[in-house]
């Protein structure tokens, strides 16, 4: 597989980022650099805040959980509008590279949700609340991550573009395969609101890029505050209405997402190694497969289970951002092309 060029990765990146890298037009590698680090750092403490205010004033909103999925769907109509034709395109160019991404996020991460949540022996809310974080798609911030990283920014777009697509016809079967036994899982129920909260926001997204594209790349730079602050909402509302039980849950849920992120970072990068993808690839796919659209999670426990089934999802929203920054940075000293 032939290495895309720095200045093509850095172009790609430019017009191409998910919601939570600002997408300003940058004249070089230092600048974008310095712009996507300023995201990575900015976003997980934003959202850091808000569950601690989440905590601190519980009943000032806890009641927002019926909002959830609008504001969801306002992160996802972001992301549909950094779409461009080049991340369908990645498909076609390489679809093994893509459909080895997608097995390698589909399994691994379940998987993993499960695994934990035995090896923890969790009660059944949380226990649902990690595999449900693990049977969503793609994380928002994996192509920033993975930029900084190094890695293959247009792979990495094109897994978590055809991850978050499928995701309607993914998810809510997984869920209910690995969790069906411990609660309830309306699966059908589940396929509607993921493509109402997703798959439509996306495609009008996309829509309205096709329409409008010189007013959306002006608006371009607005897009990544503006769903990091409505992720940063969701988990305020999430953490509000389950305060008082994640004073005695905090611990185990947060040993149970450092082990679910630490694992699917590790093994995904390990798949692709195996499957013989080169370096850039190999980072990108550590990141596709160990980070998640944990807002999507948050919205559907918040819907289907109890607030204590987000809990999951509210720390690893929080946490796989942190995490991501940290290992990328590793992995961008490490780089032939670092210096």
């Amino acid at each position: 597989m032939v290495r895309r060029t720095r200045e093509r990765e850095v172009q790609h990146s430019e017009d191409q980022v998910a919601p939570v890298e600002p997408a300003t037009a940058v004249p070089d590698t230092g600048d974008a650099d310095r712009t996507a680090k300023r995201a990575v750092t900015v976003f997980p403490l934003l959202v850091l805040g808000a569950g601690a205010l989440g905590m601190l004033l519980p009943s000032a909103f806890a009641e927002g959980r019926t909002a959830v999925p609008y504001l969801l769907g306002v992160v996802m109509f972001c992301m549909g509008l950094t779409m461009t034709a080049e991340d369908f395109q990645g498909v076609v160019k390489r679809p093994w590279a893509v459909a080895l991404g997608l097995v390698a996020h589909y399994v691994i991460m379940p998987g993993l949700g499960w695994a934990i949540a035995e090896l923890l022996d969790l009660p059944p809310a949380l226990a649902v609340g990690v595999i449900l974080v693990g049977c969503t798609p793609s994380g928002t911030a994996s192509n920033v991550v993975t930029f900084l990283a190094r890695g293959d920014v247009a792979l990495s777009m094109s897994v978590a573009t055809v991850s978050t697509l499928i995701a309607p016809l993914v998810t809510p079967y997984l869920v209910l395969l690995l969790a069906g036994h411990m609660l309830d899982v309306e699966a059908g129920p589940m396929v509607v609101d993921i493509l109402k909260t997703v798959l439509v926001p996306v495609v009008a997204g996309l829509l309205v890029r096709r329409l409008a594209a010189a007013l959306v790349r002006r608006c371009l730079p607005a897009l990544p505050w503006l769903s990091a602050g409505t992720v940063a909402v969701i988990v305020l509302i999430v953490v509000a209405a389950s305060a008082s039980a994640l004073k005695d849950a905090a611990a185990i849920v947060l040993l149970a997402v450092v082990l679910h992120n630490a694992f699917g970072l590790a093994l995904g990068y390990g798949a692709a190694r195996l499957a013989r993808l080169d370096p850039a690839a190999s980072r990108a796919m550590a990141f596709e497969v160990g980070m998640q659209n944990s807002g999507l999670a948050a919205s559907l426990a918040a819907t289907y289970f109890t607030p204590l089934t987000a809990l999951p999802a509210a720390v690893f929203s929080v946490w796989h951002n942190l995490s991501g920054a940290v290992v990328a940075a590793w992995m961008n000293r490490r780089s032939p092309q670092a210096g």
